[in-house]
């Protein structure tokens, strides 16, 4: 398993992870990672109080099964 998945499965819903593990779950680049922001297919980031962008585990798993399933 890649480096940066190696805890998503323990995660609860509430976590937020940042763009190298929704790269790392999407199997794709940080660009791409962007693109599917805007055309809807992968969630929106949230905003933290330091600027930081990050999306919720709980979101991105409801994405990746949508994904999935047909």
């Amino acid at each position: 398993m890649q480096e940066p998945l190696r805890n998503f499965d323990s995660l609860p819903d509430s976590a937020h992870v940042r763009l190298p593990v929704v790269a790392a779950l999407f199997a794709c680049s940080e660009a791409t990672v962007w693109r599917g922001v805007k055309s809807g297919r992968i969630p929106k980031p949230r905003k933290h109080f330091n600027r930081a962008c990050a999306w919720q585990v709980g979101e991105l798993r409801k994405a990746l099964d949508k994904a999935v399933t047909p």
